[in-house]
């Protein structure tokens, strides 16, 4: 079992998805603002990198939508996209501030979307403080003309997203709702690379629990792994509603060729909220054969421990009766009478010992 662990371990780590370098986390400016494009019929436009350019050429001309992607920004910066694009302060400010449950709500003709990304951590072994999953966000402001995506934390980059679609001028062309949609797609398919990821994890506390020498200890590493796997759980599961929301119902910003796009993505957030769940329900098994384990152990050691309780009993009575240094003991002033007590007990030590054995106490 180890070694197909490790070799998924491995396959994991041979397989990254290509870095897109032309869109670093940060300008050289220190601007939050990582990319600032115009998409003309899906295909990319040149020469717009000021954000107030770029969207007076798509509202001059009609045509297209701008993509203006963030990272981490600040209240100051966001709040001048929001006085240009007319963004609701809630919304705003549940951009600055991050740490939102994942949902889908509509201001007006905006829509605002927050994606709970999820990242598997890689390690060498499951102990009782192995970090397995690593949380962060993204966001995105979706408008008739244009789309804004926030990142918050270290991973969930949307470049592989941007080169993607930027392949795909077809769907590119049906707008920012074309970009929300491989927003959603992106996050999912990560949920089901982890949720998969977690299996060798999963595989490894069972075997430990159920080999010969399963240990104690393992109880903290399966309670660390139910935690992350809670994490994993808070990120996932709520997104449901949202994706269904997008599939389901009418939404100005969202076409009706967009909508059944979402309902695939909505069915593998359902293959991993469903394995997550099984997990979880295999972990609580887990645990209580562990615990189980445990008791038989304790009970295994409890007798033991009676028994030899029992069998010094025996040569502790029989010294103590002859200890009490009474005149008129039997056999106290035999030639042959200390030799005879002492293999008496032994006797009946061996006897007592070989009745433990034969009933599986010893």
């Amino acid at each position: 079992m180890s070694m197909f662990s490790n070799l998924r371990r491995a396959v994991r780590r041979g397989y990254r998805r290509a870095v897109d370098l032309s869109h670093p986390a940060r300008s050289p400016l220190g601007s939050s603002v990582v990319n600032c494009v115009v998409y003309q019929d899906g295909i990319r436009q040149e020469g717009c990198a000021e954000v107030e350019e770029a969207l007076r050429r798509v509202r001059k001309t009609g045509e297209g939508f701008v993509w203006i992607g963030l990272h981490e920004p600040s209240q100051l910066e966001l709040a001048g996209l929001a006085e240009l694009l007319g963004l609701h302060p809630l919304a705003v400010e549940d951009a600055v501030h991050a740490h939102q449950r994942p949902k889908v709500e509509r201001y007006d003709d905006t829509l605002f979307a927050v994606f709970k990304t999820v990242r598997y951590v890689e390690h060498e072994e499951l102990t009782a403080t192995s970090e397995v999953v690593e949380t962060g966000e993204l966001m995105a402001f979706v408008g008739e003309d244009f789309v804004i995506t926030i990142r918050h934390g270290g991973h969930g980059t949307l470049g592989p997203v941007r080169e993607a679609l930027e392949a795909e001028p077809e769907q590119l062309a049906k707008g920012p709702a074309a970009v929300l949609h491989a927003m959603a797609d992106h996050v999912v398919d990560d949920y089901v690379a982890v949720t998969d990821a977690v299996q060798s994890d999963m595989d490894a506390v069972e075997t430990a629990v159920f080999s010969e020498h399963g240990g104690r200890g393992d109880a903290g590493r399966i309670y660390q792994l139910k935690r992350e796997l809670l994490e994993l759980r808070r990120a996932v599961a709520p997104l449901g509603r949202p994706l269904e929301h997008l599939a389901t119902q009418p939404i100005p910003v969202i076409p009706a060729e967009v909508r059944a796009y979402f309902r695939d993505v909505a069915d593998h957030l359902t293959r991993a909220t469903e394995q997550i769940a099984a997990y979880d329900g295999l972990l609580d098994s887990i645990l209580q054969a562990h615990l189980a384990q445990v008791t038989v152990a304790q009970n295994e050691d409890m007798r033991k421990i009676t028994a030899w309780a029992a069998i010094v009993a025996v040569p502790t009575m029989v010294c103590g009766v002859y200890g009490m240094n009474f005149d008129h003991m039997p056999e106290l002033h035999w030639t042959y009478g200390y030799p005879l007590v002492l293999g008496v007990m032994a006797v009946a030590c061996y006897v007592i010992h070989r009745g433990f054995r034969r009933n599986g106490w010893l």
